[in-house]
């Protein structure tokens, strides 16, 4: 199979799809590689280490996407829509929740789109979201200290405090794979930390692990209304799989905060959990609302695109090399996870909570699959 790994072109996005190491798996197994040109060149990753794996390196993205399966890591760009072509098979970062015209490009277009993020495994698990679910909850940490300095529009809190003065108030919501690094973090530095998570279980479990470091809350509107006012940096850490997350924090709720706190609302890739929130890129990353700080960077992990592309591909490679093995049709029959990870197929919606939010209707994908 040929397989076309683009350069990506997400604002300050530099993770790559492959890695040469997963170059030379791939043509070991027979497969037809093509990367273009520095596609990896800013994370250490140049065109002569590809070259020297087996890849070809072509010039342009034209080229890249001229194949018959295409691996990268974030969403087609509208720039890049006119590469999409009928019977392409695309497996990368989609969140087609948050992305109503992608999804009807990659429907009109006849694009076979997979999507790493509703992939599963046996355990009902997201094992291509995981690695940069606890990227990103680790870096909201990072920036969450950011924004509450003075020169981005914070009020000057530090995370951890100093003798004599009360560390910062953290709430996390969503006690998911975000949440459980963001609040690790937190518990790290010091801070004042509760973890809202709406699985008591999940909460009974950090709250063992942790030893009174850390407080757990059951995920209500009641507790969300007054965890919120008291905290100086809130985490949105909500994933609801091929969905957007629900909006739990209005207007009035974050202007009960404290003017210059902040919220990261890291499942802003899917839309958020605040109606305050919108997209942002890392050259432009915050904003202030509400009196509030917000930082909602769709891309969060190219902050450290190193190690989150060694993260991701290290994952994302044995699938890879199955839909090549086997084509797409195939490989989904024969897997059953990540036959969930099928968003569009055929010029079809098949995954039922993205049909859903687009106001669209949607098709099993086994009878997709069933048509050959």
């Amino acid at each position: 199979m040929l397989i076309g790994v683009p350069k990506e072109i997400k604002d300050h996005e530099y993770r790559v799809g492959v890695t040469p190491s997963g170059v030379r798996t791939l043509v070991a197994a027979g497969h037809l590689v093509w990367v273009q040109a520095d596609a990896g060149a800013r994370i250490g990753f140049s065109d002569e280490t590809f070259r020297a794996a087996g890849a070809s390196i072509v010039p342009d993205p034209a080229a890249a996407y001229d194949v018959d399966l295409v691996v990268k890591v974030k969403e087609p760009q509208p720039s890049e829509y006119a590469f999409l072509k009928s019977g392409l098979t695309l497996f990368c970062y989609l969140h087609l929740a948050a992305a109503a015209e992608l999804a009807r490009e990659l429907m009109g277009r006849g694009v076979q789109a997979i999507a790493y993020e509703t992939v599963t495994d046996t355990a009902g698990g997201h094992p291509l979201l995981t690695p940069m679910s606890e990227v990103a909850g680790r870096l909201a940490l990072q920036v969450g200290a950011q924004a509450l300095t003075l020169p981005c529009g914070g009020n000057g809190t530090l995370l951890a405090g100093v003798p004599g003065v009360p560390p910062a108030r953290i709430a996390i919501i969503g006690s998911g794979v975000v949440g459980n690094n963001a609040a690790k973090m937190a518990v790290g530095l010091g801070a004042d930390v509760t973890l809202l998570g709406r699985s008591v279980d999940k909460l009974r479990y950090w709250e063992t692990i942790f030893a009174g470091r850390l407080k757990t809350l059951f995920s209500s509107p009641d507790n969300i209304a007054r965890i919120v006012a008291e905290s100086d940096l809130l985490i949105g850490a909500v994933y609801v799989p091929g969905k957007q997350p629900p909006k739990l924090l209005s207007r009035d709720l974050l202007a009960s905060m404290r003017p210059g706190s902040a919220l990261v609302d890291v499942s802003i890739d899917q839309g958020g959990i605040s109606e305050t929130s919108r997209p942002t890129t890392h050259s432009d990353p915050f904003y202030l609302e509400a009196g509030i700080v917000h930082y909602c960077v769709t891309n969060m992990p190219s902050a450290t695109a190193r190690t989150s592309t060694l993260a991701l591909t290290q994952v994302t490679l044995p699938y890879a090399l199955r839909l090549a093995n086997l084509g797409w049709r195939e490989a989904l029959i024969q897997d059953a996870g990540l036959r969930t990870g099928l968003n569009v197929a055929e010029g079809q919606i098949t995954h039922g909570g993205l049909a859903e939010d687009l106001g669209l209707s949607a098709v099993r994908a086994e009878s997709v699959l069933q048509t050959a």
